[in-house]
């Protein structure tokens, strides 16, 4: 508004005194779980409904959307899907918006509570993150935009298992690689490592 002319611009710095940054939500993925929980709770209370949790296809399903309304949005879809659910404990597929059913997760697991579910969305996001950048934790930690320690402390938390080349790991976090020129020809190409999920 300042640039466009329709704020006055010595206003706007007496005003702007502390600026707090908020990426939007597809970039938080990690809050998605901790925000429909407590407006699960928050609406469940004000509406009178029994709903207690999720089904991880429910889940599935918020952690898949971009959320171009970021909160708000989140906000208005935990509200329909505690208003329309018809007395059960869990929400599911069927409570989302017609939009967001094409992301879920076919539900052949029992419902989740919290707990469980914030887990399994954890270790996904980091299973996920391994899995792109082939085992690199400081590339992962990156992309998940979290610390190295972070990672380490998620990976023995969420029971994330690696098995890896520390040594090729180490060199491709703290090293430059050598040119062509340098390396032996008859030097084999070593895999980074296989990931399973404990």
């Amino acid at each position: 508004m300042v640039e466009e002319g329709r704020f006055r611009e010595d206003l706007y710095f007496r005003i702007s005194v502390v600026k707090i940054p908020m990426p939007p939500l597809r970039e938080r993925k990690d809050d998605i779980p901790l925000l429909a929980e407590h407006f699960l709770r928050a609406f469940a209370k004000a509406h009178n409904k029994t709903v207690r949790a999720f089904t991880p296809g429910y889940l599935s399903a918020l952690s898949q959307h971009s959320w171009p309304g970021n909160v708000r949005e989140l906000q208005n879809v935990m509200e329909r899907s505690v208003v329309l659910a018809n007395g059960n404990e869990h929400l599911g597929i069927n409570d989302l918006p017609e939009e967001l059913r094409g992301l879920a997760a076919p539900e052949s697991a029992p419902p989740l509570s919290f707990q469980e579910a914030v887990h399994n969305f954890k270790r996904e996001l980091v299973r996920s993150a391994l899995g792109m950048h082939g085992g690199n934790k400081s590339k992962a930690a990156q992309e998940l935009k979290i610390s190295r320690c972070y990672l380490h402390r998620l990976l023995n938390q969420e029971n994330v298992d690696m098995e890896i080349d520390e040594e090729a790991n180490s060199e491709s976090d703290s090293r430059p690689s050598a040119p062509e020129s340098s390396k032996p020809a008859s030097e084999p190409k070593r895999p980074l490592g296989v990931m399973r999920i404990a």
